[in-house]
């Protein structure tokens, strides 16, 4: 694994497809590429999809200095202010039709994270105060209305009514908090602190680093709960490999960004375990393993998964020097998005899934709500940057 290759790969395979996909005549992205690489025009244009593309442009504008970049994030930028961001009752919808018009009105706290994460990256490159400002207001909306005293509440209506998880609950659970969620919230204030520094995001890093390490991480399994009733109770044995590899270098990161000594210290003893856990359990074939719900492994390679591996084993790496194989199991794996996860054909990006020996599965969307250019593109990006700064 080597800067070049993996610039390579963003700037010949990611941002090229990408940009692709840019609907000039309604504004966005195109929201559906199906597994025969056929574009649905008029699909559904999924508000966290449109979020994580302007979030994938901005952070590639600011990597590369591209000026074509900058010009792809103000696209999407524009799309978020015109058509996803509800004017009359405050944040994000969940979708919208192919022309901008509301397709699904829920208000999920998930949702109106990603939107923050995108502004505030969008903002740094921009200079726009506009888009400061909505990343703003955003943050007092989900701490005046998607949060109780235990942590934060998932899904509402258009007018902020609490309505069933239906869109963050898997496994055949109804969950009333997640871990997912709030990860997503920490990785949105991460992000707003970083470009505001203000004290009062800084305070709210902390109290959801303390409901990580006191309510979602299982000390005795090493592992993260995902899955909770409103009190912070466990409803499913479930344990996702993908998540916990993720959080470690997220929350490493908030505490790069917050620089608080005693929390840096707090949290790192929880996200070696969580490294650890995962490298033992669920890396096999040089690759992770997707998740292990009451014991049976779901062996599936998913896109997302392995581009987390690359990141988080890396900076587990960077963190612990002596843990040789951690950087061993990102290259490795690295190498395995290239041959497996990587769909060859012309006109394509990356396989939703593969099986545990790379062969792809198929009929999973190329493009969809939920495949997008964050995860992969994030890899790409991050690793540069590590790599460039310890060369």
């Amino acid at each position: 694994m080597t800067v070049q290759e993996v610039r390579e790969h963003l700037t010949q395979t990611l941002i090229p497809f990408w940009k692709g996909l840019r609907d000039n005549e309604y504004g966005g992205y195109y929201g559906w590429l199906s597994y025969d690489l056929k574009l649905d025009r008029q699909a559904v244009k999924g508000c966290i999809l449109n979020s994580r593309i302007l979030w994938f442009f901005s952070n590639a504008y600011r990597l590369l200095e591209d000026a074509d970049l900058l010009e792809e994030a103000d696209h999407a930028y524009e799309f978020m202010k015109n058509y996803c961001l509800d004017k009359k009752n405050g944040g994000v919808y969940w979708s919208v039709t192919y022309n901008g018009n509301v397709e699904e009105g829920l208000k999920h706290t998930y949702n109106q994270a990603f939107a923050i994460y995108a502004l505030s990256s969008y903002y740094r490159v921009s200079g726009k105060k506009e888009a400061l400002d909505t990343a703003r207001q955003l943050y007092e909306l989900i701490e005046s209305k998607c949060r109780d005293d235990r942590g934060y509440l998932e899904a509402f209506t258009e007018d902020f009514q609490p309505v069933d998880n239906e869109k963050l609950s898997e496994n055949g659970v109804m969950a009333e908090k997640t871990m997912n969620t709030l990860l997503h919230v920490f990785e949105a204030y991460t992000e707003l602190y970083d470009v505001t520094k203000d004290e009062e995001v800084g305070s709210r890093l902390r109290w959801i680093m303390d409901i990580f390490a006191e309510k979602v991480y299982n000390p005795k399994l090493r592992r993260q709960e995902v899955f909770f009733d409103a009190d912070w109770n466990t409803l499913i044995d479930l344990h996702s490999f993908g998540h916990d590899i993720e959080t470690a270098w997220l929350i490493d990161r908030g505490c790069e960004v917050l620089g608080d000594d005693s929390y840096t210290e707090k949290m790192h003893a929880i996200t070696k375990e969580l490294e650890a856990c995962v490298y033992e359990k669920a890396y096999c074939n040089h690759s992770l393993a997707n998740e292990c719900e009451k014991g049976k492994v779901d062996t599936t390679r998913i896109w997302w998964v392995q581009a987390e591996t690359v990141v988080g084993f890396y900076n587990a790496w960077q963190k612990a020097p002596e843990h040789t194989e951690y950087r061993q199991a990102a290259e490795d794996t690295w190498k395995f998005i290239q041959e497996h996860v990587v769909d060859q054909r012309e006109g394509s990006e990356w396989y939703w899934c593969v099986d545990e020996n790379g062969a792809p599965i198929e009929g999973k969307p190329i493009v969809e709500p939920w495949k997008c250019p964050y995860h992969n593109g994030r890899m790409c990006i991050e690793i540069i940057r590590r790599m460039s700064n310890a060369s």
